[in-house]
């Protein structure tokens, strides 16, 4: 089982928001996912970004792969700098 953390889509028609989510890769894009780790509003003005900081970094430090997205969505955090300086001092 390899797991994921990417984005599911929400919303109405033309005006998606987005959960980040951690799921089995083999799963479909809005199917069944095993935790929520946060949101994305790309719709309001400032995009609107909410994450579980120690979840997320729970699920990188057990090998969970984030996608491209979500990568860029955690570097605006600073979140992917977290999770390598906490794997050089580990």
């Amino acid at each position: 089982m390899s797991v994921k953390i990417r984005l599911t889509r929400m919303g109405a028609k033309k005006k998606p928001h987005y959960r980040i989510v951690a799921a089995e890769e083999a799963k479909a894009r809005d199917g069944r996912f095993i935790e929520i780790l946060g949101h994305y509003n790309p719709a309001k003005y400032p995009e609107s970004i909410v994450l579980e900081e120690e979840k997320i970094l729970g699920w990188l430090k057990n090998g969970a792969q984030p996608t491209d997205a979500v990568k860029k969505l955690l570097a605006v955090k600073g979140i992917s700098l977290k999770k390598e300086q906490a794997a050089t001092t580990s």
